[in-house]
């Protein structure tokens, strides 16, 4: 196994819309899977959510990390680790963040998946049936990230 450099964590964070984000409640750890997209121009990472437990967590200790990967097979593998703040973003930013979000993913599925989306539905399970999404970013403090080739 061998450490990534910081681009080429990057690029696992850029070549990814999938990873598996933790964070603190009540003293104890949680870590779920969530849809991102890295902002590389703001070094940060967009979601969006809906009111519940990880934004009232995230909202009480900002301090979260994520992981992505890619993964060929269980010998040949890449990992993407950051630790950085949580940052509810509101008003015109929250929209063009969600807007950037969204338009990132689409492109992603895209490339990756060969299928057009038109819809923020389409790859993400999130449906608000009331009140609007919350917009966030992790600003990066750190990342790291690893390698395993045969």
């Amino acid at each position: 196994m061998t450490d990534l450099t910081i681009s080429e964590s990057n690029n696992v964070l850029r070549n990814n819309y999938k990873g598996h984000l933790a964070y603190i409640s009540q003293g104890r750890p949680f870590v779920i899977p969530t849809t991102y997209y890295f902002d590389h121009e703001d070094n940060s990472i967009i979601s969006y959510t809906k009111e519940g437990h990880k934004i009232d967590a995230m909202r009480k200790n900002p301090s979260v990390s994520m992981v992505a990967e890619q993964v060929q097979s269980m010998i040949n593998w890449e990992s993407a680790l950051i630790h950085g703040t949580f940052e509810e973003l509101e008003g015109s930013l929250a929209k063009q963040k969600l807007h950037q979000f969204t338009e990132g993913i689409k492109g992603m599925i895209h490339r990756k998946e060969h299928k057009e989306v038109q819809f923020i539905s389409e790859f993400s399970s999130k449906l608000y049936t009331k009140g609007i999404p919350i917009v966030y970013r992790i600003k990066i403090l750190e990342i790291t990230g690893k390698r395993r080739e045969a």
